[in-house]
């Protein structure tokens, strides 16, 4: 009997079961994207829903009876009755300089064939913007390479900046420009040992557009020498609503760690008004309220909260920067500041971009008299403020008198003179694209025009002059040219 007893103790005290809960439910319809699952109870916001087969959901509508989870990635093996596990965590991914140069999902996934990320850090998809003690002002510029940004409506590092207008007038073009003007100045700086200079790397999120569309900009990414300074989050019109509604928020993660760690970032997202038409999909699907033209009442928050991430934190919390780059498609209005709905309503420094000017050969065809820049000459070097500081008067000024002359009516000298000025203005701001000018070349070729060197060239042949002079700049006095590029990217305002 007691050899029995000593079998049954030894039995017990070698069975050290562990009682686990976990919040389990089950699918009881799925379609579109979308899962209705019942028994999630505990389940919460924004919380990563396990699937199974390698699928991940993630809770949007939490009900009484029920939870609405949008499905991300292949989802074709999932059927009614499946169990669903919800994790306690929240959607994350792969961040760090292991992703520079490679093209990935909005899962941190590569798509572009050269094996696995090198990446052993995660960020959430979803974080709280920083406060504003953490705050600073915004005072150092991003040089876009673009003449007519950099001295009339500059960007600074930390600010956002809205790119509004027609369809198919150069606005992904002139992001394209300026990540590969980051590009050229980080190299610049490599190249030269130059230890103060911060580089600038660039996230390119593609949203909604077609894959050849995003395979050309790759492309161009490659040719320019982009690639390695730049990071590219694809989710082509092929993808599911969910994975292109994700998008933009996994970039955010992905420049935000560059933050955190006191480097500047980037952010180019291309473009918010099919993020926003994604996720007024996903919404109707879950049978949300729909407001004016179906969006859902919160579409202003969702890009709230998705744009106040944007900063430059203040030197104790590791100096750094975030500044997105959104773009927007205009439907054709009567009125040029008609916005579309999905047009949030933030204190967001504006380009506007007009298809007259385009067709006119004015481009890039930015509208600078309604362009707005929120912090103006405080993100521009020393050299460009002064060449630059009536420049966007002068412009307006030439717009009314050549209105006004239109009618034939005999001008005085004066008169002549200024839309004289104003025709040469206009024709050295026209660039080639993919081609952003240095910022040295555009103080040289501003004061040019600014004191009267070029108004004895026929306007015809402005950009001839332009480009012999830059050429007898950047050459003929090679030595001056090095000194003066050495310094303009360490150069404050």
């Amino acid at each position: 009997m007691a050899d029995l007893l000593q079998e049954i103790e030894a039995e017990l005290s070698g069975d050290n079961k562990v009682v686990e809960k976990q919040n389990i439910g089950v699918v009881r319809e799925i379609g579109d994207g979308v899962a209705k699952i019942e028994g999630l109870t505990r389940a919460k916001l924004n919380e990563m829903l396990d699937f199974g087969h390698g699928v991940t959901g993630l809770a949007l509508n939490l009900e009484q009876t029920e939870v609405g989870a949008i499905l991300l990635g292949d989802y074709s093996g999932i059927n009614e009755g499946y169990e669903v596990r919800a994790t306690g965590k929240l959607l994350q991914v792969p961040v760090g300089k292991g992703l520079l140069g490679r093209v990935v999902n909005m899962l941190g996934e590569p798509l572009d064939g050269k094996g696995p990320i090198k990446s052993d850090v995660a960020y959430p998809v979803e974080k709280i913007a920083p406060g504003i003690i953490r705050r600073k002002p915004v005072s150092q510029s991003v040089q876009t390479g673009i003449i007519a940004i950099d001295a009339m409506i500059p960007i600074g590092r930390g600010q956002r900046e809205l790119i509004i207008g027609d369809r198919s007038t150069g606005k992904t073009t002139i992001c394209i420009d300026t990540i590969i003007n980051q590009a050229r100045l980080n190299k610049a700086a490599e190249d030269a040992g130059d230890k103060e200079y911060r580089p600038l790397y660039c996230v390119y999120v593609a949203i909604g557009q077609k894959q050849s569309s995003i395979a050309r900009v790759i492309n161009v990414f490659e040719e320019a020498g982009a690639m390695p300074y730049t990071i590219v989050l694809a989710s082509p019109a092929c993808d599911p609503a969910a994975d292109q509604y994700m998008a933009p928020f996994a970039g955010a993660a992905m420049g935000e760690w560059f933050m955190d760690n006191g480097m500047d970032a980037l952010i180019v997202f291309d473009d918010l008004s099919k993020h926003a038409a994604a996720y007024r999909e996903v919404s109707l699907v879950l049978k949300r309220p729909s407001g004016r033209e179906a969006y859902p009442g919160d579409v202003f928050y969702l890009h709230s909260r998705l744009l106040e991430r944007a900063a430059r934190v203040g030197e104790s919390m590791a100096t750094a920067r975030l500044p997105p780059c959104q773009s927007s498609k205009r439907k054709p209005a009567t009125c040029p500041l008609t916005f579309q709905p999905t047009s949030f309503p933030l204190p967001t420094a504006r380009s506007f971009w007009k298809r007259i000017c385009f067709y006119q050969g004015v481009r890039p065809a930015i509208n600078v008299g309604i362009s707005v820049s929120r912090v103006g000459s405080a993100a521009q070097i020393k050299a460009m403020k002064q060449v630059a500081g009536k420049l966007k008067g002068e412009l307006a000024q030439f717009r009314e008198l050549a209105a006004f002359a239109q009618f034939g009516s005999d001008l005085d000298a004066r008169t002549q003179a200024q839309i004289n000025r104003g025709k040469r203005i206009v024709e050295i701001f026209k660039q080639q694209q993919y081609n952003p000018v240095a910022v040295e070349v555009q103080v040289a070729t501003l004061w040019m025009v600014q004191n009267g060197y070029m108004d004895a060239v026929p306007v015809e042949r402005v950009k001839e002059f332009q480009s012999k002079a830059v050429d007898f700049l950047t050459q003929g006095n090679r030595s001056c040219s090095q000194k003066s590029s050495k310094n303009v990217p360490s150069m404050t305002p």
